[in-house]
């Protein structure tokens, strides 16, 4: 397995993000354990997860992080981890918030649950939009200088924001955000590559895209309005069910064929072929959806490959 550097810190991670959403939703504790062991038993070492996961079952969340680390404590693995979590994100109890009040208390509430004593990343989850960048960067130096958190990152935060946020810190000689999460798939790709990529760019960040698979319409099993009930995430797809998402299922599953692999994987291996991506986060709900979506890292997607995926968009 060949590492990644994230840029300005320690950190090497590995080529794919495991996005841990899914743990106490549609995955149980048993079934999480087993795609915990699969991904690092594979060689990989980042997981991605937040405090408010999965709020939309229990009204709060906190599963996967109380999953995660029961795991981590049951194989006393901390060391060969880097663990991204997350808040400021809504709950059915509070709004999206990332002062330092909720900071001070989220980091700490975090840190029991994940059984660790810092994380390596944090990420604000969601921007609040209303608390001052100055509240929220100082709140994170704190916590760093306490040991708490290495270093942190954004994520779901508009341009403006986060640039406020860097110059704020950097003008300030502060712990400023290494890496940013955004959206990006072969589906949804016009905000990365015309906003946020420049920013990429500009401050040297990581960048770990999230819904690689277009939350699951790039496997091919959507084709039409009935496959939309194969999920309790397909009714959210209803918007690809045209031209363009048929074409784009065509051409994966075209490529699948010529690599021998999934669908699934030629989408994200296109991901990881574009300029200045890190690592994309990926999410399945059991070990046997995992392990084959995992080989994407192995495929090398040709011009032939690019430019029909390309030329699609």
């Amino acid at each position: 397995m060949q590492y990644k550097s994230i840029p300005n810190t320690n950190l090497q991670v590995s080529p794919i993000n495991l996005g841990c959403n899914v743990f106490g939703w549609t995955a149980d504790k048993n079934t999480s354990y087993k795609i915990l062991d699969t991904f690092l038993d594979a060689g990989f070492n980042f997981i991605d997860t937040s405090d408010t996961y999965p709020w939309w079952v229990n009204g709060v969340g906190e599963l996967s992080e109380e999953i995660i680390g029961s795991w981590i404590k049951l194989r006393n693995n901390r060391d060969k981890l880097v663990i991204a979590t997350k808040t400021g994100s809504k709950n059915k109890y509070h709004p999206e918030d990332i002062s330092s009040k909720h900071i001070f208390k989220a980091i700490d509430d975090s840190l029991s649950r994940l059984q660790t004593d810092y994380v390596d990343l944090y990420y604000t989850h969601f921007d609040d939009k209303v608390t001052p960048v100055s509240d929220t960067m100082c709140a994170f130096e704190k916590i760093i200088k306490a040991g708490k958190v290495n270093y942190i990152a954004a994520s779901n935060i508009s341009s403006e924001r986060f640039i406020a946020s860097m110059d704020f810190a950097l003008s300030n000689n502060m712990p400023a955000y290494i890496a940013l999460q955004t959206e990006y798939n072969l589906m949804e790709r016009t905000t990365f590559e015309t906003i946020y990529h420049a920013l990429i760019k500009k401050y040297q960040l990581a960048y770990f895209p999230f819904r690689g698979l277009a939350s699951g319409f790039l496997t091919g099993k959507y084709l039409n309005e009935s496959d939309l009930n194969k999920s309790v995430r397909g009714s959210g797809l209803k918007k690809y069910l045209n031209e363009r998402g048929m074409q784009t299922i065509a051409a994966i599953q075209k490529i699948a064929k010529k690599h021998r692999v999934i669908p699934a994987a030629i989408s994200i291996a296109w991901i990881l072929a574009q300029p200045d991506i890190t690592a994309p986060i990926v999410s399945e709900k059991t070990k046997e959806q995992l392990l084959p979506l995992l080989e994407s890292t192995k495929v090398i997607l040709d011009d032939e490959d690019l430019e029909l995926l390309n030329n699609i968009h």
